[in-house]
């Protein structure tokens, strides 16, 4: 089976493209036999976590690469046992390359709980949330040989009404140069896992003051916005000012009908950070006005994605200088997502989830990639980056006084 141009892209940026999502128990370690016991019984039967990456029939870059099956599903070779610590296990994953000789995936138990790690190319951050909800205790066992979900090939879709002007204002914020982020030399990954204060974010989520109140992605992309004029200064004296710098935020795609399909079902907006404004509310509503035409721009992604994604399936190292290109700093700059672990109480073995600990992906030299991911009353954000070592935690602690300062402005804090 021939890979979509999404994951053939994944391949071919040039990056490690290892993502994972950490879930955080209280007590002793699990015992492995159990794990891969649960393992075994919730993912042997998904087709999607049985897929190694094949020898392409020909050049890779002429013919693409191919999934092929690897049966039977033997949960030895998937799920071991570490003595890492969580922190470091997650600054090594990012820069690791998996084993492409069995599925691109692997999962950890540590002594603070289970960590599993991916290539971008098999499984998306949505695919890593749904693989793990099904191995909580109160998940429902899939059939076997199914996909978790529906059948992508069964929901039907209409295709959205966007006016041509729509599409190619979209398209156009695509290939749109920005910003990067102040690079020196001797860049390097770090990774920084930073736990915000659950009363801080309550009061910030209130923001601002007799509106509607902030979701999560728009708290973190304003947060970001004013860590960046914290960190590097105003966005005026970088040094490819007055350009903007853009943040890229996933946006998931699938539908309730297919919400729990595995593989790659998300497209990426592209928006101007507001850097120098000067408030942290006004930066915040800044981002809300941005991502009140969400909806639409991705209307315009679905319809010119399948052409796009046929025209690189068809040519398939025309996704390969695709994925190069998106890839410069200049174009992704900073991958920035957030989600709500809703699923509350989940157990695993009967202990109770304390907290998600999202790792995005490293990018090339020149950015930054950050999660947030509230879980019960834990907020837990993680910034991977590839630049000055220690970065990542300046960042990340500058995103979390963002976050005070908003919070600050509340009229009341429960």
């Amino acid at each position: 089976m021939r890979l979509t141009a999404v994951e053939e892209g994944h391949l071919r940026n040039g990056m490690p493209g290892t993502i994972g999502i950490a879930a955080v128990f209280p007590g002793e370690p699990f015992d492995l036999a159990q794990v891969r016991s649960r393992v075994r019984d919730r993912w042997g039967g998904l087709d999607r976590m049985s897929l190694v990456l094949g020898r392409p029939g020909g050049p890779a870059a002429l013919s693409g690469h191919r999934w092929r099956t690897a049966r039977p599903f033997d949960p030895r070779v998937h799920v071991s046992a570490t003595d890492q610590d969580l922190r470091s296990l997650l600054t090594d994953g990012v820069s690791d390359l998996l084993p492409p000789e069995r599925p691109l995936w692997r999962l950890l138990v540590t002594r603070q709980g289970i960590v599993l790690l991916a290539h971008h190319a098999l499984l998306d951050g949505r695919s890593l949330e749904t693989l793990f909800r099904l191995l909580m205790d109160d998940a429902v066992t899939p059939r076997a040989g199914v996909a978790a979900g529906a059948d992508p090939a069964a929901v039907v879709r209409q295709r959205p009404r966007v006016g041509a002007a729509t599409v190619y204002r979209e398209l156009r914020r695509i290939g749109f140069p920005g910003q990067p982020l102040p690079a020196v030399p001797d860049l390097r990954p770090s990774v920084a896992v930073v736990e915000l204060d659950p009363q801080v974010m309550r009061a910030a989520r209130r923001q601002p003051a007799g509106g509607r109140g902030a979701t999560l992605n728009e708290l973190l992309l304003s947060a970001y916005a004013g860590a960046l004029h914290a960190c590097y200064g105003p966005l005026r004296t970088w040094p490819k000012a007055p350009t903007p710098l853009y943040a890229t935020v996933p946006v998931d795609l699938r539908t309730r009908q297919n919400a729990g399909q595995l593989g790659n079902g998300v497209t990426a907006l592209r928006m101007p950070l507001p850097v120098d404004v000067e408030s942290p509310v006004a930066r915040l509503q800044a981002c809300q006005d941005e991502v009140a035409g969400f909806d639409r721009r991705c209307d315009a992604h679905r319809v010119f994605l399948p052409a796009l994604k046929g025209a690189a399936r068809t040519v398939p190292w025309l996704a390969g200088v695709m994925a190069e290109r998106l890839a410069r700093p200049e174009l992704t700059t900073s991958l920035c997502t957030a989600f709500k672990w809703r699923d509350n109480p989940s157990r695993l073995h009967g202990r109770p989830l304390a907290r998600i600990v999202p790792l995005p992906q490293l990018s090339p030299p020149g950015t930054a990639n950050l999660c947030l991911v509230h879980t019960a009353d834990a907020y837990t954000l993680t910034v991977v980056s590839h630049l000055r070592a220690g970065d990542a935690e300046m960042i990340g602690d500058a995103v979390a006084q963002e976050l005070k300062a908003v919070a600050a402005s509340a009229a009341w804090v429960s």
